[in-house]
């Protein structure tokens, strides 16, 4: 997800239109549009700014990178569309047997 869809996302949720948004935070409508169009990236600082004045908080943090998950997803991903399907249908009989002897 880039900063582009973050502010965009932001703005909608909050029923905003560009123009209010930089009223809000004392910038350009043209200069929303721009950053909303990855023309341009705000600072980090900015982006929160406009999240924040859309009524949302931008959070992150740092985790420990794994990576194995890779593995299953690549092999999902090499499937064709069809044999993910098979495979997602004879999973969820798995687990609806699993949860059916957990009920019991």
């Amino acid at each position: 997800m880039t900063s582009a869809d973050l502010l965009r996302g932001a703005r909608l949720r909050a029923g905003l239109t560009q123009d209010e948004l930089g009223r809000a935070v004392g910038r350009t409508q043209s200069a929303i549009a721009r950053w909303e169009r990855g023309r341009v990236q705000p600072s980090l600082e900015t982006l929160r700014e406009l999240i924040r004045a859309c009524g949302l908080e931008l959070t992150f943090g740092l985790a420990t990178y794994d990576d194995s998950y890779d593995p299953y997803i690549n092999g999902l991903l090499d499937m064709a569309p069809d044999e993910r399907v098979a495979d997602a249908i004879a999973r969820e009989r798995v687990y609806a047997r699993i949860r059916g002897k957990a009920l019991a």
